[in-house]
């Protein structure tokens, strides 16, 4: 991990050598990658990118993997479509869509999972592991298999049938949970530490530092996409809260890096499903806290009750102007 300085928490800033760990064990914070900026300037161009494959490691300078240990299932450079249409209908100029079905299992927990099992190899660990609402099990089920590692996925049981019979499809172990995503999770959260699961890389969990880091390069893809300029404003859907405040992050770090040549004036905005909004609602009423709620939604992929990144998704919306919305199913 050449231009990795190690892992930082995102509440009091203390510090940590690079390892699968993702809380702060003096205030319980969120911790995520550091990386020597100055390092990856001199090290990446937009020439550089250019000459890289169609995938995610072409930005892997600015990636918490080195190339060597790079696992690759073909995710991301998907492609952005221009909706004259719809920019129509609602009065602006240009509106685009980031097609991510597009990538190896249709969703992009494929870019997330494949910094977070590349980290784990780096790691040592050799099984993939996960707790999640169905577009996540997909993803680690496949790369598993890709990679011929084990893979154990849980899910809560009421997922849909096709997700379910998508992820049993490449053989790994999957264990369905009678209980929301939060429990599941929860369990996950339990199963670190335990001498029998000691080998195991939950890749949203004790490898979150990681895997949050892969949805920055949608932000890197729209920016290069755009002729290596940031977008007006981004609206992300929120599940964990995660891929928004990452998106944000990454146009910025293009600009820190050199590869902006205008620091970006991005309005950052988030949409859930109204009957799983904790994050909007906490928006809308001028909340800090967010006040976990039991999902009651058809979009099970976005259906998370209690947020990890909810507050640093408000906080992103709030510092750049922009709104956050629930809809109904």
């Amino acid at each position: 991990m050449a231009h990795v300085h190690g892992l930082r928490c995102r509440e009091c800033a203390h510090e940590y050598d690079i390892a699968p760990i993702y809380t702060c064990e003096w205030c319980f914070g969120p911790l995520e990658v550091v990386y020597d900026y100055d390092a990856i300037r001199r090290a990446v161009s937009r020439e550089s990118i250019a000459a890289g494959g169609d995938d995610i490691w072409r930005y892997g300078d600015l990636l918490p993997v080195d190339g060597d240990a790079a696992i690759n299932l073909g995710a991301g450079y998907t492609p952005l479509v221009r909706a004259d249409r719809l920019a129509e209908a609602l009065g602006l100029g240009e509106v685009w869509i980031k097609n991510d079905t597009l990538n190896p299992t249709n969703s992009f927990k494929d870019r997330v999972v494949a910094v977070a099992q590349s980290a784990a190899r780096r790691l040592g660990l050799t099984t993939i592991a996960c707790a999640s609402t169905g577009n996540l099990a997909n993803a680690v089920a496949a790369a598993a298999a890709r990679a011929g590692q084990d893979s154990v996925v849980v899910i809560p049981s009421n997922l849909e049938a096709q997700k379910i019979l998508t992820t049993a499809t490449y053989n790994g172990v999957l264990l369905a949970v009678d209980g929301t995503y939060d429990d599941v999770n929860r369990l996950c959260s339990e199963l670190i530490g335990d001498p029998l699961t000691a080998e195991w890389g939950f890749v949203n969990v004790n490898l979150r530092p990681y895997y949050a880091e892969g949805s920055k390069t949608v932000g890197y893809e729209i920016a290069e996409q755009l002729g290596w300029r940031a977008p007006d404003h981004v609206v992300v859907p929120i599940a964990s809260g995660s891929q928004l405040t990452k998106i944000h992050k990454g146009f910025h770090e293009l600009y820190k890096v050199g590869l902006l040549d205008e620091e970006p004036q991005v309005r950052v905005s988030g949409a859930q499903a109204l009957g799983c909004s904790p994050v909007a609602s906490a928006f809308i009423e001028g909340r800090d806290v967010i006040k976990p709620v039991k999902p009651d939604t058809i979009a099970k992929s976005l259906a998370i009750g209690n947020p990890a990144d909810g507050y640093f998704a408000i906080d992103a919306v709030r510092s750049t102007g922009g709104g956050m919305a629930a809809v109904t199913d």
